[in-house]
């Protein structure tokens, strides 16, 4: 019923690009990746029984959630972090990245989806996110947050009214918002008109095993609930 899926899970570095002249530190932070998503990944897919893919490149080599042509797509700094790998780059640089890393994750996503439509089974795509805790020196207080589009939100909006009931600190549309610079819940759930959620969850509640244990276990059940009435 779920497709769960992590445009920022991991933070390899192809060898080639020299870790794109950042160190080992920055390379683990919420610049490089969402902390915690592969972990809360893999236990919902577990909780599920639902297929998780996931990009295990960095967004700091290609950000998988954002077109081609955004400017965002390959950064020059990110949180006042210059990272020197993504200067001055060629059209044909950029472009190879977008052929090895970016357009297999998106033909992953494209294929698995074709292939459960062809087996008759719905897919209610789940996007997930994480989020720093503090950010320009301020501490937000979400502890998750539920994007959606406001023209598309019928599955979402069940997802965030369920989860308000629950005893977590609960973001709509917080800490970011749904907008034009998101690429993969609109090429692969509105665009089809598929239900869809999007989840953003604050990183120091997915630190320890058992606060990833926790939070799949309120995710999940918001997640069945609101397919129920869907």
């Amino acid at each position: 019923m779920f497709l769960l899926l992590g445009d920022h899970a991991g933070n390899r570095v192809p060898e080639r690009l020299m870790s794109l002249g950042l160190d080992g530190s920055d390379l683990s932070r919420h610049i490089a990746l969402d902390i915690g998503v592969e972990k809360l990944g893999r236990c919902l897919a577990d909780e599920l029984d639902a297929p998780f893919v996931f990009q295990r490149y960095s967004r700091l080599v290609i950000d998988c959630n954002r077109a081609l042509s955004h400017a965002d797509s390959i950064v020059a700094e990110s949180d006042g972090i210059p990272i020197p790998g993504n200067n001055a780059l060629r059209f044909e640089q950029r472009q190879v990245r977008a052929c090895e890393i970016y357009a297999p994750y998106h033909n992953a996503i494209a294929d698995l989806l074709a292939e459960r439509d062809n087996r008759g089974l719905q897919s209610i795509i789940v996007s997930l996110h994480s989020f720093t805790p503090t950010l320009a020196g301020e501490f937000r207080p979400w502890q998750v947050g539920v994007l959606y589009n406001k023209d598309h939100s019928s599955f979402a909006s069940t997802v965030l009214s369920d989860l308000r009931n629950s005893d977590l600190v609960v973001g709509d549309n917080r800490p970011y918002q749904f907008d034009d610079t998101d690429f993969t819940v609109p090429k692969h759930a509105i665009a089809d008109g598929r239900s869809y959620v999007e989840f953003e969850v604050r990183q120091d509640m997915l630190e320890a095993l058992d606060a990833v244990a926790a939070m799949t276990q309120q995710l999940s059940r918001v997640l069945v609930q609101a397919a129920a009435k869907s």
